[in-house]
C-alpha cells in the first residue's frame, strides 16, 4: 500500500525541485520529461515514508523493494487493485532514480550511490512498424488523389512528404517555422530534444511539395495573420502535434494502413530506407539527430529483419512444407 505523495517529506521536496531545476536547465530534458519524473519521485518518497525512510537514508534493498512491488502489483490504499506496471514503466522509472542520485552524490549529499546495484526488469526489445517503399509511395499519393486541390490538400502532401524526406519527429515537423526550410539549397533546420538543432538535407519531391504549398496554399490558410509557422491549420495557427497526428491517420486509413502508422512510422521508414540503399550508422545518426549510435543501431536489426522476411517470403525453399 502506497500513501498519497503529498506525505513525503519537505527536505524531500527540496532535493525533487533541485534535481528538477538541474535536469531543466542544464541537461536540457522536454517538459513531459520532467513531469514523468516528478511523478516517479513522488511516488518512490511515498513509498519510502511507509517504510519510514527518507531519499537521503535508502539503500539498494529499499530500491529493489520499490521496484518489485510495481511489477508485482497489489492494493491501493482505497481497496481497489493495482495492476502490475509494465517493464519499460519500471525501466523508465529505475532510470530516473539512478540520475536523482547521481545528482544528489554530485552535490555532495551522498557517499555512495545506493542505485549501483540495483538492476531494473529488462525492456523487451520491440522493433518499431516501417513501411515498404511501395506502402510509403501508396501513403504519400493519398493527398488529392481524387483530383480535388485545395490549400489543405497542398498542406497534407507537404507535410508528408517533408516528414518521410527528413525522419522528422512529430514535435519537430509542427516546430518548423518558414525559415527553417532552405528549399533553394535543399536544406531543413530540425529542432530536436534538448532544443538541439541538426541540418538535413531535403529529397526533390519534398522540395516540390513544400514549395507548390508555400506558393499556392499557405498564404491562403494564413488570411491576413502574421504566423512563423511552416505548417499551419485551417485557422491559420501553428499546427499542433494533434493536429499532424489526425493527418496522418486519415491519409494512412485511405491508403489501408491505419493499423500500422503514426507520424513516427515515417521516420522510421525513413531511416530503415537509408541503411538499406547504403547510408552509414554516422551519417543516418546525425541525420536522425540521436545523442547515442546505439540508439541508431536498431534499425540495422530492423534491416536484417526485413532481409529475413522477403527471404521467406520469396526462397521456395526458405520454409517448411
Amino acid at each position: 500500500m502506497q500513501p498519497p505523495a503529498a506525505t513525503a517529506p519537505s527536505r524531500t521536496a527540496g532535493l525533487v525541485l533541485d534535481f528538477l531545476a538541474y535536469l531543466e536547465f542544464e541537461r536540457g530534458l522536454s517538459r513531459n520529461t520532467l513531469d514523468a519524473y516528478r511523478s516517479d519521485l513522488a511516488q518512490y518518497a511515498a513509498f519510502l515514508a511507509e517504510r519510514g525512510v527518507e531519499p537521503l537514508q535508502a539503500t539498494g534493498d529499499d530500491i529493489t523493494a520499490f521496484l518489485d512491488g510495481l511489477a508485482a502489483g497489489g492494493t491501493n490504499a482505497d481497496g481497489s487493485e493495482r495492476r502490475p506496471a509494465a517493464a519499460a514503466t519500471i525501466q523508465r522509472k529505475a532510470a530516473c532514480l539512478r540520475s536523482f542520485y547521481r545528482h544528489v552524490r554530485r552535490e555532495g549529499l551522498l557517499e555512495a550511490d545506493p542505485t549501483t546495484d540495483v538492476r531494473g526488469p529488462r525492456k523487451r526489445e520491440q522493433l518499431p512498424k516501417v513501411l515498404t517503399r511501395a506502402e510509403v509511395a501508396k501513403l504519400l499519393a493519398m493527398p488529392g488523389r481524387d483530383g480535388h486541390v485545395d490549400p489543405i490538400v497542398l498542406r497534407d502532401r507537404a507535410i508528408l512528404e517533408l516528414m518521410y524526406a527528413c525522419g522528422l519527429r512529430a514535435s519537430e515537423a509542427t516546430g518548423l517555422d518558414v525559415g527553417d526550410v532552405d528549399l533553394q539549397d535543399a536544406m531543413l533546420r530540425a529542432r530536436g530534444k534538448g532544443s538541439k538543432e541538426r541540418m538535413v538535407p531535403i529529397g526533390r519531391r519534398a522540395i516540390d511539395a513544400v514549395t507548390r504549398y508555400v506558393r499556392d496554399a499557405r498564404g491562403e490558410l494564413v488570411g491576413g495573420g502574421v504566423e512563423r509557422a511552416l505548417f499551419v491549420n485551417a485557422r491559420g495557427g501553428r499546427l499542433s502535434r494533434q493536429g499532424l497526428y489526425k493527418i496522418v491517420q486519415r491519409h494512412a486509413k485511405s491508403a489501408g494502413l491505419e493499423d500500422r502508422m503514426s507520424p513516427h512510422t515515417l521516420r522510421h521508414s525513413f531511416a530503415t530506407h537509408l541503411l538499406a540503399g547504403g547510408c552509414d550508422l554516422r551519417t543516418l545518426q546525425e541525420m536522425l539527430g540521436h545523442a547515442d549510435i546505439a540508439t541508431t543501431q536498431m534499425y540495422t536489426h530492423l534491416s536484417a529483419q526485413r532481409l529475413q522476411d522477403v527471404y521467406r517470403d520469396a526462397h521456395p525453399r526458405a520454409r517448411h512444407a
